[in-house]
């Protein structure tokens, strides 16, 4: 099948990679493997919408263990001519340049506008995004700081990675346990932007409640990606002017 011919688009998020034991984390690579097979088969992008590793910690010349599965079949996927373009989370603290440089993945952060098959998407992670929480908004900008990013790159890799897993888990700690505020906040979001800007889709995760809501509008749909790690594994698909949510 020819690449023009390969329409769909897919979306995941919050896979937290390397967060659960070995046997768990085990069984989400040969999920993600069955997915990444549909993708080759039949799709032409995939959008990564942050938190995919639970935490990542760059360094100029050595790559951290436990990824290189999962690095390896993204490279994959490029390999078979697959868009793949990664929207960092609050997991993902800062990318640095080895996906785009080493594996040809297009790295992105905060709410991005793209125009996909003539619909307009709004996408991001959620972190962040609305009023309040500005505790974890000073988090973020302290982490990903270049200076200080500098300097934890200084470290011994063995203590700047066991920094960054413990930011990873004070991160966790952070969110909110009230699912319906952060439902609601980042849905609250998603009606407010109906009333400043036209679009047809605005798709995160980070709240890890997935599921496909109308706007106000009439016109706009939210969608959240939901999450890996509750014994499920969702993805999102565009495909003949339709957006679905669907299970691995």
């Amino acid at each position: 099948m020819k690449r023009e011919e390969k329409r769909a688009i897919f979306f995941i998020s919050d896979l937290h990679i390397g967060l659960r034991e070995a046997k768990t984390e085990q069984l989400k690579m040969e999920q993600l493997e069955r997915l990444f097979a549909i993708i080759k088969a039949e799709g032409r992008s995939l959008y990564m919408l942050g938190d995919i590793m639970d935490y990542w910690m760059e360094f100029r010349h050595l790559i951290p263990k436990g990824f290189t599965r999962f690095l390896c079949m993204l490279a994959d996927l490029v390999r078979h001519d697959i868009e793949v373009v990664y929207v960092a989370g609050n997991h993902d603290f800062y990318l640095g340049r080895y996906f785009d440089d080493e594996l040809g993945i297009k790295t992105l952060y905060g709410v991005n506008e793209l125009l996909l098959d003539g619909r307009k998407y709004i996408v991001a992670h959620g972190d962040g995004l609305g009023k309040g929480d500005w505790g974890y908004k000073l988090f973020t900008r302290i982490v990903r700081n270049r200076f200080n990013l500098a300097l934890l790159s200084g470290f011994h890799p063995d203590l700047a990675i066991g920094l960054m897993k413990k930011l990873s888990q004070l991160s966790r700690k952070h969110k909110t346990i009230d699912r319906v505020f952060e439902v609601n906040r980042l849905l609250n979001v998603a009606e407010v932007l109906t009333g400043e800007q036209e679009f047809d889709y605005f798709v995160c995760g980070h709240n890890h409640v997935g599921g496909i809501t109308e706007l106000s509008n009439g016109k706009s749909r939210y969608v959240n990606l939901g999450t890996w790690i509750e014994g499920s594994f969702p993805y999102g698909v565009f495909n003949n002017g339709v957006f679905q949510l669907k299970e691995v």
